[in-house]
């Protein structure tokens, strides 16, 4: 939607490229959810609306999948007879193939999913893969849908049937935001961005993100086994879990970008060298984030259900059964708060560790080199 040059235009214009702002000038520049020189409802964004934790008993509609067509089909036992040493499962394939099933997707998203996609796309819950996002990822960036006709209908279909507005204007930051936004920044950025390194990072990637088996942490387990079987996760299951996990183990931004880019539907150079490099993994030294996606496991116990069925405790900082989440989470700022004080988004956080003795951050930095060991035998210290 948005050409290079306008990008451009734009970029040069701003002190720090915030997404944000960006996207409030887009909504003017495209009228969307607009009324005059206004926003619809009166604010630009209503993502504090949009942060629910997974109540019980949720029910999100099924997804819209299509059977293989001849054509898949032959292209499925071709490769099936190869006997290939790839990644992933073969079947069952149910993603759409051509331009008619791609609509058909969007379509059973405005009127199945969308009414209650805000309150909780940011919830993981098990066997619930896809909850009430969308799953256009793929066709839009083959190119089976376009950004302007999918923007276009999840509006029309708000004005038409009185949609909650933080679901629809949720959905369209989504892709009027932070979808032009990141392929704006994938232009604009030198060659080089993709070899950033902030961090200076440099563990290899844990073997069970190719091999889902061998992780007993259930958040991990469920998500990289439905990638596996898939090709997909949601946003906040990639952000917030697999991406912050390899942030805080200290993994080379350009291996888990790799694995990202092999392991997903919907990966193309300019949206993982982004999201992974820049957003997930903070690469960039906050180019692309004001500050790093860094969590412990109480947020993923707040926004799933994972932790209830996992081995390890969330509550748990260091000791037998504590999440690993937690120690690598304390560790990985306790190792980089001299770079994480100029961040001024950080220093509330930073401030905690003056509550750790320096006993327990020793017992920390033990546990996270003996989880290293047992997981990445050639870590390095």
């Amino acid at each position: 939607m948005w050409s290079e040059s306008d990008f451009q235009t734009w970029a040069k214009s701003q002190k720090r490229l915030i997404m944000e702002n960006f996207y409030r000038v887009g909504r003017k520049r495209f009228n969307s959810l607009m009324a005059g020189n206004k926003p619809i409802g009166g604010k630009w964004n209503f993502d504090k609306q949009n942060r629910k934790p997974p109540k019980r008993n949720l029910n999100p509609p099924d997804a819209l999948w299509f059977e293989p067509d001849p054509i898949t089909q032959e292209v499925i036992n071709s490769v099936n007879a190869q006997n290939f040493p790839t990644y992933g499962k073969t079947e069952p394939f149910r993603w759409a193939v051509n331009r008619h099933q791609a609509l058909q997707v969007l379509d059973f998203f405005i009127h199945h999913r969308l009414p209650n996609f805000g309150p909780y796309q940011d919830a993981m819950v098990t066997n619930e893969d896809t909850m009430w996002h969308s799953l256009i990822s793929p066709y839009l960036n083959i190119g089976l849908l376009q950004p302007e006709e999918v923007i276009k209908a999840v509006e029309n279909a708000y004005h038409q049937n009185q949609l909650d507005l933080s679901s629809t204007e949720g959905f369209i930051r989504q892709v009027l935001g932070w979808r032009e936004y990141m392929h704006g920044i994938y232009i604009y950025m030198n060659p080089d961005y993709s070899q950033s390194n902030w961090f200076n990072h440099t563990q290899p990637l844990p073997d069970f993100y190719w091999h889902a088996e061998k992780t007993d942490m259930n958040c991990l387990l469920q998500i990289l086994s439905q990638v596996e079987r898939t090709g997909y996760a949601h946003h906040i299951q990639r952000l917030m879990v697999l991406s912050n996990f390899a942030l805080i183990v200290g993994v080379s931004p350009q291996s888990i970008e790799e694995w990202f880019h092999g392991a997903f539907i919907d990966a193309y150079d300019w949206v993982m060298q982004t999201n992974v490099i820049g957003m997930g993994q903070f690469a960039d030294g906050g180019i692309l984030a004001s500050k790093p996606y860094a969590a412990s496991a109480n947020y993923i116990n707040k926004m799933s259900d994972y932790c209830s069925s996992c081995a390890y405790n969330p509550r748990k900082r260091t000791g037998e059964g504590a999440c690993p989440f937690n120690f690598l989470y304390w560790d990985f700022l306790c190792r980089h708060r001299d770079q994480l004080k100029a961040q001024g988004r950080m220093s509330l956080v930073l401030s905690h560790i003056d509550r750790i003795s320096d006993q327990d951050i020793q017992q920390i930095r033990e546990e996270v080199l003996r989880w290293r060991s047992d997981n990445i035998p050639e870590h390095t210290t």
